[in-house]
């Protein structure tokens, strides 16, 4: 049986939502789903076994899982508003991944363990310093259409 998508249909109240999860959205929810859980699972068992030895990697992994989790929260969910903040925070993993991850290159005593944007994800493959460019390029892509005043 072939698949049917509904499209939302407006209340009056605004524009319709609009779902930044479909068509290539969809790949960028499952691996921002994927990096929720693996942040927040590796720097929560860190945080709580391993504290002492590395506490600022591990609460930049736990900071890193918290905008990773936003931002899949807010492809899932759509809509302008949901658009704009998760381009913010796109914006802002970015920042997080180029800034950490020079930190960590010129000054590697402070980081005694990696975190998730250490090296630029070098760890990861790399993934976390392509995901936000990617995930920008998606969002302002899939903005909604403002009509002509």
């Amino acid at each position: 049986m072939p698949e049917t998508t509904r499209t939302p249909q407006p209340t009056g109240t605004g524009p319709a939502r609009r779902s930044l999860g479909t068509g290539p959205g969809r790949l960028l929810v499952a691996l921002y789903g994927i990096f929720t859980v693996a942040a927040a699972s590796r720097s929560l068992y860190q945080l709580i076994a391993q504290f002492d030895r590395a506490p600022l990697a591990y609460g930049l992994s736990a900071g890193s899982a918290l905008v990773y989790g936003f931002i899949t929260f807010s492809l899932v969910r759509g809509g302008e508003g949901a658009r704009r903040a998760a381009f913010a925070c796109c914006a802002l993993e970015l920042l997080g991944v180029l800034g950490i991850g020079t930190w960590t290159l010129l000054d590697p005593s402070a980081f005694p363990d990696a975190t998730v944007w250490s090296d630029y994800g070098m760890g990861y493959l790399f993934i976390p310093v392509f995901l936000p460019v990617t995930g920008l390029l998606w969002l302002r892509r899939s903005r909604t259409e403002r009509p002509a005043a």
